[in-house]
This record gives structure tokens, C-alpha cells and sequence, in this order.
């Protein structure tokens, strides 16, 4: 495996749509002795408040929640195909079940801010927590978007100023 080399925000040429909509990633909270890393396929990256910012998206129920809301920053790692059965594991089995690290093989390392991320990854993008917002049904404008909820469990959009980006 190729070691990750640093890269500047400007210089990120990845297609956010097909990074995040189709390739998926793990956001990944909390601190090297306890963590938590759900897969995510809703998010975005850009700019706001003159800032280089992700959008994460997470429901309350989810494990990875509790991590985030303790956390300072969190991760966003990216893989190739090869790992696409682990992430489906890691989407579909709770970390208050099951030690996603052992069933997977994923190997977790440290920023030197602390966050957690994984040496398996291609891309990792290091986010520290600048602003939170919860989605509110009654200002959903379109109406197909309710089937994306069977109840009240509606998402956190975590906003996350990109601090690092590490890239193979």
C-alpha cells in the first residue's frame, strides 16, 4: 500500500457525487480507545462561511451519534472497491453490537488531532465540528422525501471545517 501523501484543499480533484453517493464512506468519531464508524452515503462537501466544509449526516439512533456529539472533529475515509463488503457491514451492523474493527480487519490510526481513521482508506478528509443542525419535517418542501423516514428519527447534518486531506 502506497503511503498517504497530504493534499491541499485546492488541489482536490475527487467528484464529491460519485465520492460520497456511490463509493460511500466511514465517518468515524470519538477517541482511539473507544470510537465508533458508521457507512454513509448522504453528505457533501463545499463551502460556507468562507470556509472548506462537509456536511455529515447522522440520526440520533445511530451509535456513531453519541461519538459525534462528544467529538471536536471527526473523519471521512474512503475506499476502493475492494472494500465495499465491509463497508455494507459496517452500514448494517450496530457498533453497540459488534466490534466493526475485529469483523472487518480495518486498521485504525490516529490524526495528530486526535480523530480516528483508517490505514486501509485511499482518501481521508479530517473535519473539526463547527455547526450542527437537525432536520425538521415541517420544512420539507417536497413530500417524497418523508419515505425516507419510517418515524421520528431524523438526521443531524453535522458541519465539519476540512482540516486535512490524506490521499494515495
Amino acid at each position: 500500500m502506497s503511503p498517504m501523501q497530504e493534499l491541499r484543499i485546492e488541489d482536490f480533484q475527487e467528484n464529491p457525487f460519485r465520492l460520497i453517493g456511490q463509493q460511500w464512506m466511514l465517518i468515524t468519531a470519538g477517541t482511539r480507545e473507544k470510537f465508533n464508524t458508521m457507512t454513509a452515503s448522504w453528505g457533501g462537501l463545499g463551502v460556507l462561511w468562507d470556509r472548506h466544509v462537509c456536511f455529515a449526516f447522522v440520526r440520533p439512533s445511530r451509535y456513531t451519534f453519541e461519538f459525534l456529539e462528544k467529538s471536536a472533529g471527526f473523519t471521512l475515509c474512503f475506499f476502493d472497491e475492494s472494500w465495499r463488503d465491509k463497508l455494507m457491514f459496517c452500514g448494517s451492523n450496530s457498533g453497540r453490537n459488534v466490534d466493526k474493527v475485529k469483523k472487518t480487519g480495518l486498521s485504525p490510526v490516529t490524526t495528530k488531532g486526535g480523530n480516528v481513521w483508517f490505514e486501509q482508506a485511499r482518501l481521508m478528509i479530517e473535519c473539526r465540528k463547527i455547526a450542527f443542525t437537525d432536520l425538521d419535517p415541517k420544512h420539507f418542501l417536497d413530500p417524497t422525501i418523508r419515505q425516507f423516514y419510517e418515524g421520528p428519527d431524523y438526521h443531524r447534518i453535522y458541519i465539519g471545517e476540512i482540516e486535512r486531506i490524506l490521499s494515495r
